[in-house]
């Protein structure tokens, strides 16, 4: 180790496996100078403590290691990188192409590398770097050539399918750099040891003597990095700036002891009790002065000579320091009862055991592990360090009040792999249900409601959870979805791919479209256009962009202090979109335009999602999406609602063919998104977001309603026009004439016609279950017939009750009218393994003469439960 280094004003740590000077001074630094000259342009306040021991190594062309608490920064690699580019040996070479292979975990992180490629080639000579993201289309990787770039960026999943029709890439590889180890290891570990499989294989049958070299850089050690360096490094330089990450790299035994907090002292004599026979050089750590006066008096009176230092002591470090070291050398085990706040004047580094008597925060469990950095075992040679080789290490007292910050200790043992017992697992969950609880303000996490899942729950600051008040204060209003099996969708904001915000249309009048022309006409009367002198937030407003109006509502305001800020965040009510805009812009808007609610609906496409894992859309998905869909009709099927926010599936994009006055089916988006290769199917999307939603104590739209019917269909419908004056003509065009749709119903990818028409009504449509029913004066009992059934949703009316769910891979509906009314808050649905039980409460005591208004040859009367008096006329079945 070289531990404790002075580079600048702090003093850090550093382990090393082999002595490097620090290159702490940019102007001494081993860079190209047309390097630091760029870099120096750029404003590089570097180089950083890391730096300092990464870049004469990774110059020096040798293998390295390196893992940080910034071990995510590229510029630990790219500047020195870049410098040995730049010498004589590669300029000399035939072929530079692909000579430096950066491997990235995702598409985010490697388009940010190759962006700070492009910022720092300037001071380098040809310098050419490439992103290569293929996705799964093998026409492209079959098209894909690497020339006249020293530098390729890509992914693993993207590597592969290139080396598929290119396995000669790796034979001129000089520099592989693996970016963010640990997450390389965690998510793609297979991907990547066949990469370095492949590129171990070519060096070896390499012609010539081009250097080789690989670089792994990332702020977790991972159990992966043994192998790498066992079997494709050449004796590589290891720097680790982070004290928790060599500790597991140095062996340090951690163990967690149970005990309750009133016990704390007795367990802790129990375990001074092996460590004195041991003669170990313990440190007992606490977080008060108190307690070390406490734990001191405990020592004494049970005759364990022991030292104490805090804050008041009355004894100076140095001192306590040397009396600890001579109880040591003298063959008296040695025990120092110290606070947190002592250990950076103590400069202990040699101690060979620490207790946490106090449970540990992340900041000081590093401090206390470096107290015994001089005892960590690195365990790189041996493919496993023996137990009794392991020198240093680490206990802690786990008591019921070590909640705070339990999940964080936690996930640490879990990474450095210790055994960790059921009550800090127990524990963990507790705190994390609590820190749920406390985001329960928060909006709904986008990504669960994107995908279907959240890859990171205890990081993500939105919630996973439902909140009633939130989530269904602005619900969408019941006429906006008509017909929630083909809805008239206009998408005006694209967030991503599969995210927009656009409106609903009526099918009937749209409301939105009366007023905008209202709204358009009022404000063209400059006598109209008062500017707001005061903005309020949350207050609406009224915005002209040309000669188009909008509903503003102001988001965010300056702060009192910042007289000279005149931005205000707004978001267009109507559309979703936000956007910064000069208070001066802003319009009084009159309470006549207010009365419509905001039309903005958060639309989300189903059941596809980023290739490879990824957790965000490739900007080419998304740009691809925003050019087809922005501003055009789309009809689709809302298969969920959540406050504000429908789920569709599918989403079609329309075309009218106003000669013929009807509809056909152009694209499904999510066709579209799979044909571009960078998606690939979700089947369990629509499933968790049900699953999310089963507290909600509504039944959602798109489940309990029957399907279109061909007669349905034909209705003329009427949409309101865009806002955006480049999309309105075609739009006028399309929407102003009478119509009428293609017998065209919804498929993933396939447009049906008439030919396929009675089968897909009968696939959209369902079957019809058998009903019983019996009754008494109180209530009327429905036993619908369903097998084992799934997804149920039950839907009460005062005068309609509608049922479905899915049995055998089949959707059944009953949607039945009753003859009379019902009280639908008190009306309950039991599902049971072979029928659903339906219990109808009568707003009004008395016998029904029929159940239902119209006659249903799926509803039948259940003798087998009807208790009937002799004088009592025979009911009619409805």
């Amino acid at each position: 180790f070289q531990s404790l280094e002075d580079v600048g004003k702090e003093k850090n740590f550093v382990f090393l496996s082999k002595k490097i000077e620090p290159s702490s001074v940019l102007e001494t630094a081993p860079l190209f100078d047309g390097l630091k000259k760029e870099l120096a342009w750029n404003k590089f306040s570097g180089p950083t403590f890391t730096q300092s021991y990464c870049w004469p190594p990774v110059a020096g062309g040798c293998d390295v290691v390196a893992i940080s608490h910034q071990g995510n920064d590229p510029l630990l690699y790219i500047p020195p990188v870049l410098t040995l580019l730049q010498e004589s040996d590669y300029q000399a070479l035939p072929n530079m192409s692909g000579v430096s292979l950066i491997l990235c975990p995702g598409w985010k992180k490697a388009q940010l590398v190759f962006d700070l490629l492009k910022t720092y080639r300037k001071g380098c000579r040809h310098l050419h770097p490439m992103l290569i993201t293929l996705g799964q289309n093998k026409e492209a990787a079959n098209q894909m050539e690497i020339r006249g770039c020293e530098v390729v960026v890509t992914t693993p999943y993207n590597l592969l399918r290139l080396l598929e029709h290119n396995s000669g890439l790796l034979y001129r590889l000089c520099h592989l750099v693996l970016d963010e180890i640990e997450v390389l290891f965690s998510d793609t570990s297979e991907q990547v040891f066949t990469i370095l499989d492949c590129y171990k294989k070519a060096t070896a049958q390499a012609q010539g003597s081009l250097p080789h070299q690989i670089i792994a850089v990332g702020t977790q050690w991972n159990k992966h990095i043994t192998p790498l360096i066992k079997e494709f490094m050449n004796d590589p330089h290891i720097v680790i700036t982070a004290i928790e990450e060599a500790a597991i790299f140095g062996n340090v035994q951690q163990v967690v002891q149970p005990c309750m907090n009133s016990n704390r002292t007795a367990e802790l004599l129990k375990i001074l009790d092996f460590t004195q026979r041991n003669l170990q050089k313990v440190l007992v750590f606490t977080d008060s002065v108190t307690e070390v006066e406490m734990i001191h008096k405990a020592l004494k009176s049970n005759s364990v000579v022991s030292l104490k230092k805090h804050k008041e002591s009355k004894c100076n470090a140095k001192c306590v320091l040397e009396r600890w070291r001579k109880m040591h050398s003298s063959g008296t085990p040695a025990v120092l009862v110290l606070t947190d706040d002592c250990l950076h004047s103590l400069g202990i580094t040699d101690a060979t055991w620490v207790i946490h008597f106090s449970f540990p925060s992340p900041a000081v469990f590093g401090q206390r592990l470096q107290s015994m950095s001089d005892n960590f075992c690195p365990g790189i040679k041996d493919s496993a360090v023996d137990q009794k080789d392991m020198k240093a290490k680490s206990v802690i007292l786990l008591t019921e009040n070590s909640s705070c910050h339990a999940p964080e200790i936690f996930y640490y043992l879990k990474h450095a792999e210790a055994e960790i017992p059921e009550e800090l697992y127990d524990l963990t969950v507790k705190v994390q249900e609590s820190e749920e609880d406390e985001k329960f303000s928060r909006p709904l996490c986008a990504s669960l409601k994107t995908f279907g899942i959240c890859r990171n729950r205890t990081e993500c600051p939105d919630r996973h959870q439902i909140n009633l008040s939130i989530d269904m204060a602005q619900n969408i209003a019941a006429e906006m979805i008509e017909t929630p099996e083909r809805v008239t969708i206009l998408p005006l904001f694209i967030v991503h791919a599969t995210k927009y915000f656009g409106r609903i249309v009526r099918k009937q009048k749209d409301q939105y479209t009366a007023l905008a022309k209202e709204m358009n006409d009022y404000f063209r009367v400059p006598g109209h256009r008062i500017s707001v002198s005061t903005v309020e937030k949350s207050v609406f407003y009224g915005l002209r962009e040309g000669a188009i109006c909008h509903r503003v509502q102001v988001v965010e305001t300056p702060a009192e202090d910042e007289e000279n800020v005149c931005k205000v965040t707004i978001k267009y009510i109507d559309e979703g979109r936000t956007s910064q805009v000069n208070s001066d812009q802003l319009l009084h808007l009159p309470v006549k335009f207010q009365s419509l609610p905001p039309q903005a609906v958060e639309i989300i496409v189903c059941r596809v999602k980023p290739i490879d894992n990824e957790v965000e859309w490739n900007p080419k998905v998304t740009d691809h999406i925003n050019h087809k869909i922005k501003g055009k009709v789309h009809h689709a099927k809302v298969v969920h609602t959540l406050g504000k926010t429908v789920w569709v599936d599918p989403m079609v994009g329309v075309t009218h063919l106003p000669t013929m006055r009807m509809w056909i089916n152009e694209y499904n988006i999510r066709s579209e998104i799979l044909s571009t290769g960078l998606g690939t199917d979700n089947p369990e999307h629509v499933g968790e977001i049900q699953k999310l939603c089963t507290q909600i104590p509504v039944v959602d739209h798109g489940q309990s309603l029957e399907p279109f019917t061909k007669e349905d269909t034909a209705d003329l419908e009427e949409v309101s026009s865009p806002q955006d004056p480049s999309i309105q003509e075609n739009f006028a065009e399309s929407c102003n004439s009478p119509k009428m749709f293609l017998d065209v119903f919804f498929s993933d990818g396939v447009v049906q016609t008439k030919e396929t028409e009675d089968s897909t009504v009968h696939q959209q449509k369902g079957c019809h279950p058998p009903v019983k029913w019996f009754q008494d004066d109180v209530s009327v009992t429905l036993k619908v017939q369903i097998l084992r059934a799934t997804d149920s949703r039950c839907e009460f009316c005062r005068e309609k009750v509608t049922f479905s769910a899915y049995s055998e891979g089949k959707l059944y509906v009953a949607d039945l009218e009753l003859y009379q009314s019902v009280m639908a808050e008190k009306s309950t649905c039991v599902i049971k393994d072979t029928e659903a039980v339906i219990l109808l409460v009568k707003e009004k005591k008395g016998t029904w003469c029929k159940l239902l208004k119209n006659k249903n040859v799926h509803v039948s009367l259940d003798f087998e439960c009807w208790e009937e008096s002799e004088d009592e006329r025979p009911f009619t079945v409805g």
